[in-house]
């Protein structure tokens, strides 16, 4: 079969939709299909057509306002000249799904939206209302959407009137359950992932008022360290807050395995996958409700918070460190391909 997976980024390029599309891709490569991918980020940092793990690559040069929705309309040409068996668009929230729609043609057109529904600034919003109608209709085009949560379901049926399919985010399960802890002088909280606001990492620092016995480690790099190295300074926790910076994969199991507890206090998420890497290296979990976050809750490893507030978190921190996190239901990358392949098969 003759695969084109479309999406705004691709590794060496780091996020959650990029690992989603990078391990399925490799997956379905390995098994012996043709797989193919377009994305928005061409750049000097990569080449511009490569074979990565077996995928062909091919990166297209757009814009992206406010950082964000990676605009590369040579991608609707392109997907209409490749002329695939199945096309796989995914982010709901960037336009190569939409130019993967106009390309598609007869091709078998799947999307998965990773849909939030919010943005992570008041700019991003008032773009991502702008774009509604063109998302819009590139969803009503799918012959499939994938949801992966039923949060994400849910909120798709509402705000388009789409049913979905749902199939979970994978991970590497047995990298992350092996994992050795990582060793420091004091137990440590957890935050993992881009450096935005929206991520609620700034939550996660002005509790440490009330947890004076953890240390915080913070893994990831973006924009926003700047502010959240003043907000550690204003709270008077600076010392205690270490940011890592990229973390190499080899070492960010043991940095969750080492952890007293995770946390992601975002304020929307499609799925959460940070949260799954830290339920299977056994480490509890504390969420922020309001997004697919929710989904999280029913797990006995988990805390969910309505507000951010210190004391809230600091009480859930404590409620959950000697949970011990249900790690049974989580995916594997190989089931998580073998069910979208059969997705497409269907079609």
């Amino acid at each position: 079969m003759r695969i084109l997976q479309v999406t705004p980024r691709y590794p060496p390029h780091t996020g959650g939709v990029e690992t989603h599309v990078a391990e399925i891709s490799e997956r379905l490569a390995a098994r012996g299909h043709d797989v193919t991918v377009f994305t928005a980020d061409a750049g000097d940092d990569v080449p511009r057509q490569h074979v990565r793990d077996g995928v062909q690559v091919r990166r297209f040069r757009g814009f992206a306002p406010g950082g964000a929705f990676h605009v590369a309309p040579g991608i609707a040409p392109a997907v209409r000249r490749a002329d695939p068996d199945v096309i796989h668009a995914h982010n709901y929230h960037s336009l190569p799904a939409f130019f993967a729609a106009l390309g598609a043609g007869d091709s078998r057109f799947v999307v998965t939206p990773h849909y939030h529904g919010g943005s992570a600034s008041d700019f991003r919003d008032r773009l991502l209302s702008l774009y509604r109608p063109l998302g819009g209709w590139a969803l009503d085009r799918a012959d499939e959407v994938i949801a992966v949560s039923e949060w994400e379901r849910n909120r798709l049926r509402a705000d388009f009137g789409v049913e979905a399919t749902v199939i979970p985010n994978g991970l590497r399960v047995e990298r992350f359950a092996e994992a050795t802890s990582e060793e420091r002088d004091r137990p440590y909280l957890l935050c993992v992932g881009r450096l935005e606001e929206y991520k609620g990492v700034q939550h996660a620092i002005r509790a440490l008022s009330e947890l004076p016995e953890y240390d915080l480690l913070v893994a990831g790099s973006g924009d926003f360290r700047d502010e959240l190295r003043r907000v550690a300074g204003e709270a008077g926790v600076a010392e205690r807050v270490e940011f890592l910076g990229f973390v190499a994969d080899e070492r960010l199991p043991g940095l969750y395995a080492g952890a007293s507890a995770y946390l992601l206090l975002s304020s929307f998420e499609a799925y959460g996958m940070t949260v799954a890497e830290a339920l299977a290296s056994g480490t509890p979990c504390v969420v922020r409700t309001g997004s697919a976050l929710d989904d999280w809750a029913s797990n006995a490893g988990v805390a969910a918070i309505d507000r951010p507030a210190p004391e809230e978190v600091a009480d859930a921190v404590g409620a959950v460190r000697e949970r011990t996190p249900d790690a049974t239901n989580l995916l594997d990358w190989e089931e998580v391909a073998e069910r979208v392949v059969a997705r497409y098969d269907v079609l």
